[in-house]
This record gives C-alpha cells, sequence and structure tokens, in this order.
C-alpha cells in the first residue's frame, strides 16, 4: 500500500475518496514535505549514496513526529486546501523544467545574507533557507496543499526546525532545483557539523554546498548494559561465516537484510525500533550469492559468503562507515539495491501484486509492519514511494526455504492520473526497480499480552493488515479473536476476498466484515461508511481483556476512526496507526 496520508485537491470526485491518498497527490502534500530532512540525506549521504536529481528519498522516520500527515488530535483538524486543476505534482515538473525563472535572478547564485533573507517575506517573493541553502519558494504558493498560510510560515527565515517538524524522509534536489537562489553567507551552526564526509562532489547547481556534514548517531539508553548485539566470525576453506548475536528472540518473519555487492558487505540487523549494522569492505573475492540462516529462538543470525579462491582470511575486510554501529532505525539511511520485476499477478480490476527478485547477493527480511520503497524515473525526475510488502497469498507462505528473503511482493493499485502507478502498470517483466529500506516503526512489542485484535482497513489500507492476521493467528496464540472490518467503495475492490473468506472459515479465531459505501441492491452486508454504531459491534471488550485497535487507510479514514475509537475509550496505547 501506499503509506503516503494526503490532502484532496480540487480534482478528486466523491467517488473517489476512499482512494484520495493516491500518490500523485501523496508527493506534493506540502513543500516542507519537498524538502525538510531530506536536505539532511542529502548531505549527509552526499558522498556515499550519490543521489542525483532526486524526488521523495527517505532518510528519516516517516511521517516525522509533527507531520501533518500524522493523525491530528481529538478536535483539531489539518489543513488541507482544494487545489486548483492543472497543480498536480506532474504540472510543477513541467513548470520547473519549461525554461522560466523560477528563482528572479536569471540563472545567477548568490551568497545571501540574512538581513536580505528577511527582505524576501511576501507571497510573491518568498524566500526561505534551509540547511543553508536559499530557495525562492513563490511559484510553489498554489502547488501547496497546505495552503498559503502555512508555506508563509517560512517567509524570509532559517526555517530548517519548521520542516523537520512536518517531513524528515523527502529529498528536495528535483523539486526545488530551479528554486535555488543561492547560499547562506554566514556558516552554518559549528554544533551541527559533527564530522565531514570523504572527500566528494560538494556542488548543487554549480554551487558548493556549505561545510558538508553528517549528523552523528546516538543509540537509545540501553536497559542492559549487554543489551548490544555483538558479532563473530569463523572460516573454512571454501567459506567465511559471520555470526550476529542480537541477544534476543527474533519474529518468524525475520530481520535481517544483507547486500553483497562487488567487494562491499552491508549486514543490517532491524531489532525492533533499533538497527545494527555490519559494514566492510571483504579482504578478499567472494562469490555472488550468499546464504543466511536464522535461529529465530536463540536471536542468531549467521551469513555465508563462499570464497572465489581458496585462501585464508586474516580478517573480515576494512570496516567501512557505521562499522558494528547500534542506532536507532529512523537515523539510519536508506540503502537501494535493484530489483527484477519477474511477474504481475491480478488481484482486482485495478490491483496487482508485483513479484521482485533481489540481485543474487542480496537477502532482505521485512518484519511485519515495515515498508519499503520503490524508486524509478519519471520524465527524468526519480519518484520514489513507500509500499507494504505483503506474503505471496494470505493463507499461507508458500515461498520454498531457498526463496526466502529473495523476493518481494508488493500489493500495487494503479491510479490512473498518477504519477508512478502508470509507469509501473507499463513496465515489462524483466524491467528493473530500485528497492529501498526496509523502514518503518512499528514493532511486534504492541501485540504483548494482546487477546482481542481489531482490525480497521479502508481500500488499500489493508495491505499492512495481510500480513499482521497471519502472524496473530500463527505466532500469537495469546490473541483470542482477530476481526477485521474492511471497507471499500464497491464488491469487485475488495483485495483478496476469496482468501479473506476461507481463512475466516478454517480459523475459529479470526472473523472478517465487509463495509461497502456502493454497493448494488443484492449486497447483504454493511454499506455505508465508517461510524460509531458500526465501531460498537465490531469493538468488544470481553471482561479480563487487552485489546488492540489497528488503523490504516486514507487520511480522512483514519482520522475518523482513530476519533471514533477514542470516543468509545480506547486509550492511545490501544491504537496503533499504520500511515496510510
Amino acid at each position: 500500500m501506499v503509506y503516503t496520508m494526503i490532502k484532496r485537491d480540487a480534482n478528486t470526485s466523491e467517488e473517489d475518496e476512499e482512494d484520495y491518498e493516491g500518490e500523485n497527490r501523496g508527493i506534493i502534500s506540502t513543500v516542507f514535505y519537498f524538502i525538510s530532512n531530506a536536505v539532511i540525506g542529502f548531505l549527509r549521504n552526499w558522498g556515499c549514496l550519490k543521489v542525483s536529481e532526486m524526488l521523495n528519498i527517505p532518510s528519516q522516520s516517516f511521517p516525522a513526529t509533527g507531520s501533518q500527515q500524522r493523525v491530528a488530535p481529538t478536535g483539531q483538524s489539518r489543513n488541507k486546501v482544494a487545489l486548483k486543476p492543472g497543480h498536480s505534482l506532474l504540472d510543477w515538473i513541467r513548470l520547473t523544467k519549461s525554461g522560466r525563472d523560477l528563482t528572479g535572478l536569471k540563472g545567477h547564485l548568490i551568497d545571501v545574507t540574512e538581513e536580505e533573507l528577511k527582505k524576501h517575506n511576501t507571497k510573491d517573493d518568498c524566500w526561505t533557507c534551509i540547511r543553508g541553502m536559499v530557495y525562492n519558494v513563490s511559484a510553489y504558493m498554489e502547488f501547496h496543499p497546505g495552503g498559503e498560510a502555512e508555506l508563509m510560515r517560512a517567509a524570509g527565515i532559517d526555517s530548517t526546525d519548521l520542516f523537520d517538524q512536518v517531513h524528515r524522509w523527502v529529498n528536495y534536489e528535483s523539486m526545488l532545483k530551479e528554486c535555488l537562489v543561492g547560499r547562506m553567507a554566514t556558516k552554518p551552526n559549528p554544533a551541527l557539523q559533527v564530522e565531514t564526509e570523504k572527500p566528494g562532489s560538494t556542488h548543487l547547481n554549480g554551487l558548493s554546498v556549505p561545510a558538508p556534514m553528517r549528523f552523528e548517531f546516538s543509540a537509545a539508553p540501553l536497559p542492559v548494559k549487554d543489551h548490544r548485539p555483538r558479532y563473530d566470525w569463523f572460516q573454512t576453506d571454501a567459506t567465511v561465516n559471520i555470526v550476529v548475536y542480537t541477544k534476543r528472540k527474533i519474529p518468524s518473519s525475520g530481520c535481517a537484510v544483507v547486500d553483497l555487492h562487488n567487494d562491499t558487505l552491508r549486514v543490517e540487523m532491524l531489532l525492533g525500533k533499533m538497527s545494527y549494522l555490519l559494514h566492510w569492505c571483504l579482504s578478499s573475492e567472494v562469490q555472488e550469492s550468499v546464504d543466511v540462516q536464522t535461529a529465530h529462538s536463540v536471536g542468531k543470525v549467521q551469513v555465508c559468503l563462499h570464497k572465489s579462491v581458496k585462501t585464508k582470511w586474516t580478517q573480515v575486510g576494512q570496516p567501512l562507515e557505521h562499522h558494528d554501529s547500534f542506532i536507532q532505525c529512523k537515523d539510519r539511511g536508506l540503502f537501494y539495491r535493484e530489483c527484477v520485476l519477474v511477474s504481475k499477478t491480478e488481484v482486482t480490476h485495478n490491483t496487482q501484486v508485483l513479484r521482485l527478485q533481489l540481485p543474487a547477493g542480496s537477502y532482505v527480511q521485512v518484519p511485519v509492519g515495515r515498508h519499503v520503497y520503490l524508486k524509478t524515473s519519471v520524465q527524468d525526475t526519480d519518484v520514489v514511494k513507500p509500499y507494504t510488502p505483503v506474503d505471496q497469498t494470505l493463507m499461507s507462505s508458500t515461498q520454498s526455504s531457498p526463496e526466502m528473503g529473495s523476493y518481494i511482493h508488493l500489493m500495487i493499485k494503479i491510479y490512473p492520473d498518477g504519477v508512478l502507478t502508470p509507469h509501473i502498470a507499463k513496465l515489462p517483466i524483466g524491467a528493473s526497480l530500485s528497492l529501498g529500506g526496509p523502514e518503518g516503526s512499528f514493532t511486534l512489542r504492541v501485540l504483548r499480552d494482546i487477546t482481542h485484535l481489531y482490525l480497521l482497513a479502508a481500500g488499500t489500507g489493508f495491505t499492512p493488515m495481510a500480513r499482521l492476521i497471519r502472524l496473530a493467528l500463527k505466532d500469537f496464540t495469546l490473541i483470542r479473536k482477530t476481526k477485521l472490518m474492511f471497507f471499500n467503495r464497491q464488491e469487485r475492490d475488495i483485495l483478496w476476498r476469496s482468501q479473506l473468506d476461507e481463512l475466516c472459515t478454517n480459523e475459529e479465531r479470526f472473523e472478517v466484515e465487509y463495509v461497502l459505501s456502493e454497493p448494488v441492491d443484492s449486497w447483504e452486508g454493511r454499506q455505508g461508511r465508517l461510524d460509531t454504531e458500526k465501531l460498537q459491534d465490531l469493538l468488544e471488550r470481553p471482561e479480563n481483556s487487552k485489546c488492540l485497535v489497528c488503523v490504516c487507510g486514507p487520511a480522512g479514514f483514519t482520522e475518523q476512526a482513530v476519533q471514533q475509537v477514542r470516543q468509545l475509550d480506547f486509550t492511545e496505547e490501544e491504537i496503533h496507526v499504520f500511515q496510510g
């Protein structure tokens, strides 16, 4: 599913209401959304990622804590401004490529003093500074779904903190490259310049970036001294084996992400909200493939490399950046690998499951509730969108052991007027797509001691629920009942309906109820939209029960669902929102 929660524009019809998270509008939710912490990702990863002309490159938590894309507190509404026709993302891209002078400086780049920046604080002359770089965002006013007032908060000031509060995962280069005025004449705060990157390209549009920097990552406080994972290694004549001791039980869905490319090995363990990384330039050549074995109950992961030449190694290799680091997942930069599209399977009239094969040197286990990112070029601009992987089927994992970790399945809805999905729909089998991640904040800790799991999903908001259902039924025997209330417009829109019905028949601990907003006369199930009456019927509280309500869908659905669940006396700890 698309994780972006967005605002409707003037071109959105009522019948498309539950789909108004469509990725065309999702990519342009705010100008903060375009710039924000992507600048951090751009500067921090300048040398190692070598990202060029990127749109929507995540590098931090999604959405950020203060983002307008998060659910608003009860009684508060988020700013939603209907965009004029002709103000979509593609329209903005066309404008930036039209040759029009968006800076007012006829292509000249200047050093901007603080006094000069303050002068440009009106709607028709709006400059703002982010991480030492100054942009003229006047032309973007009518493309900003957050409205003029929201954008004007950044007028004439250093708005870095504002951007960080709204969104921290988006790269600004493609979107505002033609709006670049110059750089601040004053140097950035030395306190932020923790460590200089390796020498490399340090120019944007021919302008040197002020003081390339990388933020020092600090691990969260650990409950015990030896909580930190550790690793060891051993070798045979033919293999090199890296063993990671995570010091905790590993979920059945796994936590290992391994990428071997040429002579570089990257091994990451996704452990709840923490990430443990091993990173080497290997001592000698190895074969392209890797083998990964996981002992779930004892928390051990073993990565086996096959030597190209049977020689004795004195060490695994030369440590690279962030080797042997244990930090928050949200602080770990994204890593991309090239995947091959091997099949497309129709789910409904407008939804497909894509099967992507990872490179031979990659092995990716996506924890339940986490998402990945697809990246491809559209009109010479790299577009990135987050999607939640699903298993090959709902009923069970049908992948054989050798395939585990080698394929990713994504359930994607095709939006005719979208930016990314029409392009994906036309891709031939064998085409390449870049896949980044995994990333996300969901952890299995929220299921601890739960007896009743309630799932509210609308449209493609079902995708994070699919693997969660199987996990609850397979691994969490304490959960006595898992109930899904699935909202769609029409019967033909219900994803994996036959599998849901079969699971409901075979599993007494699982129930599903479909709700249609546009049913045919013969429909005998529930109809209408989400309301308190429907929720009261679903959300039972048996004596001595411990409940969790998970919600995922378009922004309007999610906000309404959370508010109504709260009104039924469920606490914040009993509600988890998959941003959708």
